[in-house]
């Protein structure tokens, strides 16, 4: 594989990294299980369990692992053919994934933002 397309990769592969990472971590689909991760984190005796349970409620934490399962699904390598090429995708391919899932934050909140801003002018008018 060409560095150009090991490089459209690496954006691209992130893309479905960030979705599942965010959407595990974030979107109503998984708060009741997000929820009780939550409390087993805080409440856990066991260390390796707290750990284990907050993965679930951390995006950058969760996004090692399902971008671990995407290199096992996709066998993607970045600049090397052997074991170095999967670590340097791996590191990337979180790095690039966060990076997407903080503008989505961003956007989000901006919208959000001027949604509120809107209720505000609508309700004075009224006023």
């Amino acid at each position: 594989m060409t560095l150009q397309i090991q490089i459209i990769w690496l954006f691209i592969l992130a893309i479905p990294i960030a979705c599942v990472a965010w959407t595990v971590t974030h979107e109503q689909l998984f708060i009741e299980p997000r929820e009780y991760c939550k409390r087993q984190s805080l409440a856990a005796r066991a260390l390796l369990s707290r750990k284990f349970f907050y993965l679930f409620t951390c995006e950058y934490c969760f996004s090692f692992y399902v971008t671990a399962l995407f290199l096992l699904i996709t066998r993607y390598r970045l600049l090397f053919t052997d074991w170095r090429g999967y670590l340097i995708s791996g590191l990337s391919l979180v790095w690039i994934a966060n990076v997407y899932m903080s503008l989505f934050l961003y956007i989000r909140t901006d919208i959000k933002k001027e949604g509120m801003d809107a209720k505000v002018r609508e309700s004075e008018l009224t006023k």
